[in-house]
């Protein structure tokens, strides 16, 4: 059967069909207080089991007094109205069907939740409020409003669009709604342009009032940035709207309501069937619409094509909706009207508009259907329960005055059942239906026809991540926005590589762009702030994205290393050359001269330091961090103790020839001989102690170079490093000041002044290394400490050697006794 339920009129006595071995007819009511809505309810229609049905009562008002009004007599019927008075009556009343709105719900529920009736509603999605959030008479053949909060971020989210307008009915689930949402949108980067709350219930204003109204509907709107509007209300909330935008455009002499997307909640998709014919609505081209979920029913349109006006009986709606729909009028003897067109009783319903019937059911329609089933499943439930308290249900008329409302719960709580489409309904703890939201799209075309078309779900229990779905390319976009999804936001994003800037005395969603600082990137749009890029990495020149650094070091490959390499061993094969000179003249008076012992040792060491040098190239491992600072720091001291040793040795000399001196027993090589080894002792033992507590080891330094790692040895005790150049340097000032106090000695037996030559060049090399190696960064680190190496061991070499290779290889006839004992006039 099918039953259209009018606001003003609704037939009282349709029973309600359900499977014929159940119930006696009339002995329980379902009552409902409803508007507007299709019930479907196929299984066994009335003319073919007349003795198997529930009673139905529709009584339907949209006002709160009326509402009290009809609950109480629902209960109490009678022809003098006493609530808690029941007499004459043979109607049970065993559970209630509504309301629509949220108001209406809760009206009913004050008085049902008092006899424990229980109450489904089908479109209520307000607050809990105190007087159902904890009655267990309460149930909702919707889902949870909470879902459809989240279905709204997702969908803003999916768009881009922050900065969006609310329109909210001017009541108490107006209020919910923005308390409940607004923080949403808030934690999800989402703004409020503006919040304007609607009429709800239709009554008498002024054009004064109106004007008003339309006035403050104008400046919201003149926020051309906003082009998303939420709508949050019921079907008086629409009417409103349509009426107040067309006076702002007629008053202010625009079309305010251009190049925007409407957000329509739940609550009032069923609306727009009732006013789309208006031609006002046209401004909800495009529009987007949470809706209720239904599905489609495969008997439904089938009935709807063979509906006749005359196969209900005591359906009065159902000829006066058939004369509105066609434009026709059944005749009637008593009554005489001119008409034009009779009904004839053949006209079809799938011929009318969209605007004027929707063959399809609705999902208010859906969730009606699915609470009567849900009363009959349970009333089965209770019928065949084996506990030892169950009521029994027999066929008796009188049986039945036994059966008490507040016993149906326990087994509402816990109906699930398949329902004619293969839909599973399930209520969850808080007597809400386990089930999601439809996304529809509203397209309205120039002769005020329309589709709904689906574009997407929200689905709490599907699988992560596929809790919203949307196809976009579904969608119908408003004509202004030529197929192109509209933006909807405060300021122009910020593109990679900037950052938001808040703006003084704005919303969040209001900022200006500021580029990233140095060393740091945003690789997503309208990024708070920007970050630094993982220590391996290094940002790009539009500081978007994180580059891989490379890793360098001073390799033996590159032309700075090939040099460093080539003159290390063009020095040592230079060294080498003067040692074999040196042995082969070994008995030569400028060999033994000094003491030649030292002078090989001096040699040698000279030869490890170019060697030394080596180490410091290629990528560091293990062996060459643990050997070249400390063979460096001992190679170095052994060659300066020698230079130390010798310029002590021309002290003593000179000393002892003078007559009646005792520092003859000082010369020899035991005092030469000690000087070198415990100068060289001290440091060897430095480098110990260093290598023994905290090593140098292979290190990589990511910070000193943007886009560069520099593989280089960690020092481990920077104290002990600097101990080692610093005893290093102690000896070479002793050794530069004691080879200066004798420079002025006779030139042919005195080496003083070449040794001063070299220990100044020495000492210049390594006072300019330290600042000099403390402000470079990476490899030139360690080519400054190469190039000191080099230069000051060469300079040790050719001050000293040189001139000793001259007279040895050029000119030997100085290579004797008496020019080296001729003194300087």
């Amino acid at each position: 059967m099918v039953c259209k339920v009018d606001t003003l009129k609704c037939p009282t006595n349709d029973p309600l069909p359900v499977p014929h071995e159940w119930y006696e007819p009339g002995d329980l009511l379902i009552g409902a207080i409803s508007s507007q809505i299709i019930f479907f309810f196929p299984e066994v229609s009335f003319e073919q089991h007349p003795s198997n049905d529930l009673g139905f009562d529709l009584p339907s008002y949209y006002d709160a007094r009326m509402t009290y009004r009809t609950t109480l007599n629902q209960l109490f019927n009678s022809h003098r109205f006493i609530p808690n008075y029941k007499c004459g009556t043979q109607k049970k009343l065993i559970a209630v069907i509504g309301g629509m709105s949220s108001d209406i719900s809760f009206h009913m529920a004050d008085i049902l939740t008092l006899y424990k009736i229980p109450q489904l509603t089908f479109g209520s999605f307000a607050p809990e409020e105190s007087s159902t959030k904890n009655s267990p008479s309460f149930y909702r053949m919707v889902p949870s409003e909470t879902h459809q909060y989240s279905g709204i971020i997702q969908l803003l989210q999916h768009f881009g669009w922050t900065w969006v307008g609310l329109l909210a009915a001017a009541d108490d689930s107006g209020d919910h709604f923005l308390q409940n949402l607004e923080p949403l949108l808030s934690q999800h980067g989402i703004c409020s342009a503006f919040t304007e709350r609607l009429q709800k219930q239709g009554r008498f204003i002024s054009l004064d009032i109106l004007s008003d109204m339309a006035s403050n509907i104008y400046h919201s709107f003149m926020d051309r940035k906003a082009r998303a509007i939420i709508i949050y209300g019921e079907s008086m909330t629409l009417l409103w709207l349509s009426t107040l935008v067309p006076i702002a455009d007629l008053e202010y002499g625009g079309n305010i309501s251009v190049g925007k997307v409407w957000i329509t909640t739940a609550q009032i998709d069923f609306s727009v069937t009732g006013f789309i014919t208006r031609r006002n609505f046209q401004i909800f081209q495009g529009a987007i619409s949470f809706a209720i979920h239904a599905s489609g029913h495969l008997g439904f349109q089938a009935y709807l094509h063979n509906i006749k006006p005359y196969q209900t009986r005591g359906d009065g709606f159902l000829q006066g909706f058939w004369e509105q729909a066609f434009g026709c009028t059944f005749s009637n003897p008593s009554i005489t009207l001119e008409v034009d067109t009779p009904c004839i009783g053949q006209e079809r319903l799938e011929s009318l508009p969209g605007p004027v019937f929707e063959m399809d059911m609705t999902g208010h329609s859906y969730s009606v259907y699915n609470a009567v089933y849900a009363v009959a499943h349970a009333l089965h439930s209770m019928n065949s329960s084996t506990l030892k308290d169950r009521v029994m249900v027999g066929r008796k008329r009188s049986e039945f005055q036994d059966l008490q409302p507040w016993q149906l719960h326990q087994f509402l709580q816990g109906t699930s059942f398949n329902n004619a489409a293969g839909e599973t309904v399930a209520f969850n703890k808080k007597g809400e239906l386990l089930a999601g939201f439809d996304l529809t799209n509203m397209v309205i075309f120039p002769n005020t026809s329309f589709l709904r078309v689906m574009v997407g779900q929200v689905n709490p229990n599907a699988f992560e991540g596929k809790e919203f779905t949307i196809n976009e390319s579904s969608i119908v976009w408003s004509r202004i926005f030529n197929q192109v999804p509209p933006v909807s936001v405060c300021s122009d994003s910020c593109r990679p590589g900037y950052q938001k800037k808040k703006k003084e005395g704005e919303k969040f969603c209001c900022y200006s762009c500021a580029q990233c600082a140095e060393g740091k990137i945003s690789h997503r749009k309208d990024m708070d702030d920007c970050f630094r890029c993982p220590e391996n990495e290094y940002p790009n020149k539009d500081q978007e994205r994180c580059l891989p650094k490379i890793i360098n070091f001073l390799s033996f490959e590159e032309p700075l290393g090939i040099s460093f390499a080539m003159v290390a061993a063009f020095l040592a094969v230079i060294t080498a050359l003067v040692l074999v000179i040196f042995i082969r003249h070994k008995d030569t008076p400028i060999v033994k001269a000094n003491n030649r012992d030292v002078t090989y040792t001096l040699l040698i060491s000279l030869l490890l330091c170019f060697l030394c040098s080596l180490l410091f190239l290629g990528q560091p491992s293990k062996a060459t961090c643990f050997l070249r600072q400390s063979a460096f720091g001992t190679i170095f001291s052994v060659a300066v103790s020698c230079v130390l040793a010798k310029t002590v040795t021309v002290i003593l000399a000179f000393m002892a020839t003078k007559p009646g001196s005792n520092m003859r027993k000082w010369v020899g090589k035991r005092l030469t001989n000690s000087i070198v080894f415990s100068c060289s002792l001290i440091q060897a033992g430095i480098c110990v102690v260093w290598l023994a507590i905290s090593p140098p080891f292979p290190d990589f330094d990511m910070v000193s170079l943007t886009k560069i790692i520099v593989a280089k040895c960690n020092e481990g005790s920077v104290t002990m490093f600097y101990l080692v150049l610093g005893y290093m340097g102690l000896l070479s000032i002793i050794s530069f000041t004691v080879a200066f106090l004798v420079r002025k000695l006779p030139d042919t037996f005195n080496e003083a002044k070449f040794i001063t030559f070299s220990m100044l060049v020495f000492c210049s090399v390594w006072l300019s290394f330290v600042p000099t190696y403390l402000s470079t960064k990476g490899k030139y680190m360690v080519a400054v400490e190469i190039f000191s190496i080099l230069a000051s061991s060469a300079g040790l070499l050719g001050c000293i050697f040189s001139p000793k290779c001259y007279i040895i290889l050029l000119r030997p006839d100085m290579n004797s006794r008496e020019q080296l004992i001729k003194r300087k006039i």
